[in-house]
C-alpha cells in the first residue's frame, strides 16, 4: 500500500523570494522594421502586437546574459552564495553541446567556496524555465533539501533568418531565487501538464542559431495546449481549493493570468480560449449570450481556424483582457520572444507595475508552452507585500534607457552573429560601450574554443 504524504511535512510558502530581469541595451523598432521588409504598415505593430524588439550584438551569449542576471539578483538582494544549493538554467540557446550554462554560472561561486550545488540545464523550446523552477520546487519539497536556496535562470536569444518569422525574435533573461516564506507562492497540487510530439518548431542545424518553423501551425498547437492544460488545471484547482469542487474555476475566478509570449497577440487569443473553455463547461449561462453560437464547434479541428470564432472571444474577453493581462506584457511588448525566459519576464513585468493594494491576496494563473511540445497551466498566489520585488525589477524605467538601432543595423549584426557564431580564436567586435553597467560580455573565444567575458 502506497502511503501519503501530509502537507505539513513541506516547508511552508514555497515560491519565489526575488526576481531580476536583463535585456540587451539596444533594439529595433518595429515600426521602422515594417517599412524597412516592405511590408504593410501594422503587419507587426499590430498584427504581432510588438512595438520595440531586443538587439544583440557578437558581445553577447547565452553564457553572459545568464552572468549578468544572476550575479544582478545576488547584488540588489544582497545575497550569499554560500545560502545557495540548486541551481538550474532553462534555455534552448545552446553554444556546446556538452558544457552546460550552469557550469560556466559556477564561476560566480568560486569566490564563496561553494561547489555543492545540485542541478543543471534543462531544454525543450520555451518550456525549460518553467521545468527547472518545478525541479527547483521539487528538490525543496523533497527528502534532498538541505535547507538552503534555489536559483533558476530562463534566458534564451530568439533570433530568426530573413523571412516573416524574424520580426518575433527578442532575447532576455529572468533571474528566480526559490524557498520557503516566499510573498509570492506557487499552488500546491494544481499544476496540470500536456505533452506531444510535434514538428511546429526545432532547431536541427547546429551550425546556426536558427530555427525551422512553422508559424501558424505552431500558433495552433499553443491554443490546443492552452485548451488541455487549463481544461485539467480547472479540474485539479477546484477539487483542491473550490468549497464546491464540482462547480470549476472560470476566468472570472482568476484575478491575473500569465502566458508564454511569442507574439503579444497570440497572448490576447489564448486568454480568449480560456473563456472559450468556460463556455464549453457551461454554455446556457446567459453571459455567454453573445459568444453561445460558437459553443457548436467544442474541441473540434475546425474551433481552432475559424477567425469568427477567435474574433468574437477576443472580444468578449476584451476588458477582461486589459485588466487581467495587459500589464503582463510590456516587457514581451517591448523586447520580443525572449523564449524560455518569455513566460517569467511576463510575471516579472506584472510584479513590477501593480501597488501592493492591487496584488495582495491575488491569484495568478500562468501558462507556459515549449514547442515539440511541453506545456503546463500553474497558479500563484501573492500572500504578502512584494515593494522589494518591484524596487528592483524596474522594468519600464530600464528598457525606456536603451539605445535604439536602425533596422539596417538590426541586419548587419544579425549577419554577424551568423558569420562568427562557429569561430574560434576569435575577438569580437561589438562596441561595449552601449552596454549598461553590470553587464557581462564575451572578451574572446580562444584557440580551443574557450571563452572568457569581462563585465561593463
Amino acid at each position: 500500500m502506497v502511503g501519503s504524504i501530509s502537507n505539513t511535512t513541506f516547508p511552508a510558502n514555497v515560491g519565489i523570494l526575488a526576481l531580476e530581469f536583463y535585456s540587451p541595451s539596444k533594439f529595433v523598432d518595429q515600426a521602422e522594421l515594417e517599412q524597412f521588409d516592405g511590408v504593410s504598415a501594422g503587419k507587426y505593430t499590430i498584427g504581432l502586437g510588438q512595438t520595440k524588439m531586443a538587439v544583440c550584438d557578437d558581445r553577447e551569449d547565452i553564457n553572459s546574459i545568464s552572468l549578468t542576471v544572476v550575479q544582478n539578483l545576488v547584488e540588489k538582494h544582497s545575497i550569499s552564495y554560500k545560502d545557495i544549493g540548486f541551481l538550474e538554467v532553462g534555455t534552448e540557446s545552446i553554444i556546446d553541446k556538452s558544457k552546460s550554462v550552469k557550469t560556466v554560472l559556477m564561476s560566480l561561486f568560486e569566490e564563496s567556496g561553494n561547489h555543492d550545488v545540485e542541478g543543471i540545464d534543462t531544454k525543450n523550446a520555451c518550456y525549460g524555465g518553467t521545468a527547472s523552477v518545478f525541479h527547483a520546487v521539487n528538490w525543496i519539497e523533497s527528502s534532498s533539501w538541505d535547507g538552503r536556496l534555489a536559483l533558476i535562470v530562463a534566458a534564451d536569444i530568439a533570433s530568426y533568418a530573413e523571412g516573416p518569422a524574424r520580426p518575433t525574435g527578442g532575447a532576455g533573461a529572468v533571474a528566480i531565487l526559490i524557498g520557503p516564506n516566499a510573498p509570492v507562492v506557487l499552488d500546491q497540487g494544481v499544476r496540470s501538464t500536456h505533452m506531444n510530439h510535434l514538428w511546429d518548431f526545432y532547431k536541427p542545424e547546429l551550425a546556426s542559431e536558427y530555427p525551422t518553423v512553422d508559424g501558424h501551425f505552431s500558433n495552433t498547437c499553443y491554443v490546443r495546449s492552452v485548451d488541455a492544460c487549463y481544461s485539467l488545471f480547472t479540474k485539479k484547482f477546484s477539487k483542491r481549493y473550490s468549497p464546491n469542487p464540482e462547480q470549476l474555476i472560470k476566468v472570472q475566478d482568476i484575478d491575473y493570468a500569465v502566458f508564454h509570449a511569442p507574439n503579444c497577440k497570440l497572448v490576447q487569443k489564448a486568454f480568449g480560449r480560456l473563456a472559450y473553455n468556460d463556455m464549453l463547461q457551461d454554455p446556457e449561462n446567459e453571459i455567454y449570450a453573445s459568444v453561445k453560437e460558437y459553443a457548436k464547434f467544442g474541441h473540434s479541428e475546425e474551433s481552432y481556424y475559424d477567425k469568427a470564432l477567435e474574433r468574437a472571444m477576443m472580444q468578449f474577453t476584451k476588458s477582461e483582457y486589459q485588466k487581467k493581462v495587459l500589464p503582463s506584457i510590456y516587457a514581451s511588448t517591448n523586447v520580443g520572444n525572449m523564449y524560455t525566459a518569455s513566460v517569467w519576464a511576463c510575471l516579472s513585468s506584472l510584479l513590477s507595475s501593480t501597488p501592493d493594494e492591487d496584488i495582495v491576496n491575488k491569484r495568478i494563473g500562468v501558462f507556459s508552452y515549449g514547442s515539440g511540445s511541453a506545456a503546463s497551466f500553474f497558479s500563484l498566489k501573492v500572500i504578502a507585500p512584494i515593494q522589494k520585488l518591484r524596487d528592483t525589477l524596474q522594468i519600464q524605467s530600464r528598457l525606456e534607457q536603451r539605445v535604439k538601432v536602425t533596422p539596417e543595423v538590426f541586419a548587419g549584426l544579425l549577419k554577424l552573429r551568423e558569420e562568427t557564431a562557429l569561430l574560434k580564436d576569435y575577438n569580437p567586435v561589438g562596441d561595449i560601450s552601449t552596454l549598461v553597467k553590470g553587464t557581462y560580455y564575451l572578451q574572446r573565444i580562444d584557440e580551443k574554443f574557450r571563452r572568457t567575458y569581462g563585465r561593463a
